[in-house]
């Protein structure tokens, strides 16, 4: 996500890290590659010019408490502007009808599937329902990915206007009592008058909680100047941005709340259902700034690992147990979590490097696949392996004797790891992972 701004931010700052002054031009020089940066991004120029001067005008003030560092007060500074020209605080998503608007060709339909999932997810009642009478395998899609995370589909009888489904489903979804109706429109491969009057007929008819923009996240200042003309035509109350899992440049997450003063509410990082998250503005800030984002990497470690699981591991680690079994249970946990590349930008120092890390995802299902190869008694004793042993654990999981020993290799080298932040201290005190993917 937004791996560009990454980069070079970060780059930015590096320059800057071990000066004990920052003088004048210093700051004028690293804000003009901030500058070269967003608009390379396709970041909106206003946008950019009012920033910068706020965060220029920020960082040359004197830290009274000189508690930080001029190289810290100009990171404070860069973050605290990037968290509030991305929304401030996570935006909540209104309970009621809530309206999808955007082009064709956005995701605008997936979205929806993946948005109701997500709000089924957290305990919501959600229904779903399209009036795009033009393109009927839009409904049908539609109507299939309700299926998919079942959840209601509200269809009616053909020869209805988008009005009249859109005052119909709106009705219904009262009646049921349900928390989220979310509501699929039209779109258009560009804008015109008649899909204007009849998204503010709709709006007009059903009074929605939400009207949420859909924004291809690759199209840069081209989704932020249809947003406008939604935004003056129907009025939104916020947006979500897809593929942010692709090439990204961040100019419109960047622009859309300074330009429109509309919210994100979320964000698509990728084609799978879950792939769907509540944009975080402060957290989006410490990505680009290469800090990473711990809050999101736990909250997936917390939802891939059941709590009783996660108990029984830091139990081991606490006595210096570890098995083969526990190797196991590991790699699946990393597989549940997401792709790697995905979990290393988060971690704090990694996130601007990420793109020039080799991950290959391939190598975790052959490791898993020689230890489901071995008995009960060689996982819980690796010590018992022998030759003739690794001939048969190496044919059974298709691989080489040469891949088991590296497997057994890396286990002692993960054993000894775990036994070593036994007697941790304290974060400082944690050795680096002897083991790679």
């Amino acid at each position: 996500m937004l791996e560009l701004l990454t980069e070079k931010f970060s780059k930015a700052l590096s320059k800057l890290e071990k000066n004990k002054k920052l003088s004048e031009k210093q700051i004028n020089d690293f804000l003009r590659e901030i500058r070269t940066a967003l608009l390379e991004g396709d970041a909106d120029y206003e946008v950019v010019k009012a920033f910068l001067k706020r965060v220029r005008e920020e960082a040359l003030k004197e830290d009274l408490s000189k508690k930080l560092s001029p190289y810290e007060h100009l990171l404070m500074t860069v973050y605290e502007e990037l968290v509030k020209i991305l929304g401030g605080s996570k935006a909540d998503l209104k309970k009621g009808v809530v309206l999808f608007v955007g082009l064709q060709g956005t995701g605008k339909t997936t979205t929806i599937g993946k948005l109701a999932k997500y709000l089924k997810e957290q305990g919501n009642k959600v229904a779903v329902s399209s009036t795009d009478v033009r393109r009927p395998a839009a409904m049908l899609q539609l109507q299939r990915l309700a299926e998919k995370i079942d959840v209601p589909y509200y269809k009616f009888e053909e020869g209805l206007s988008a009005i009249e489904i859109a005052k119909l489903a709106s009705s219904k979804a009262k009646s049921e009592r349900v928390d989220y109706l979310l509501l699929d429109t039209a779109g258009r491969l560009h804008i015109d008058d008649e899909l204007m009057e009849e998204l503010k007929s709709i709006k007009e008819v059903i009074s929605p909680s939400e009207v949420l923009y859909v924004a291809d996240a690759m199209q840069g200042q081209e989704a932020l100047r249809v947003a406008k003309v939604f935004h003056e035509k129907v009025g939104l109350t916020g947006a979500i941005l897809t593929k942010m899992d692709g090439d990204a440049r961040g100019g419109v997450a960047f622009s859309i709340r300074e330009a429109l003063g509309i919210s994100i509410k979320f964000v698509g990082t990728g084609e799978k259902l879950e792939d769907i998250e509540p944009f975080y503005p402060d957290r989006v800030a410490q990505r680009i700034l290469g800090l990473g984002d711990v809050q999101s990497l736990l909250e997936k470690a917390q939802k891939a690992i059941p709590e009783d699981e996660a108990q029984v591991m830091a139990t081991k680690v606490l006595t210096g147990e570890f098995d083969l079994e526990d190797m196991l249970k590991q790699f699946e946990f990393i597989e549940k979590m997401g792709p790697i590349d995905k979990l290393l930008s988060m971690v704090p120092g990694l996130s601007a490097y990420v793109k020039y890390i080799k991950i290959d995802e391939k190598l975790i299902k052959k490791k898993k696949a020689i230890i489901q190869s071995m008995t009960k008694e060689e996982r819980r004793n690796p010590k018992i392996i022998n030759m003739s042993r690794k001939i048969r654990i190496a044919k059974g999981s298709g691989t080489s004797i040469s891949d088991v020993n590296k497997l057994l290799k890396e286990y002692e080298q993960m054993k000894k790891f775990i036994r070593s932040m036994k007697n941790a201290k304290g974060p400082l005190g944690i050795p680096r992972p002897p083991f790679r993917f």
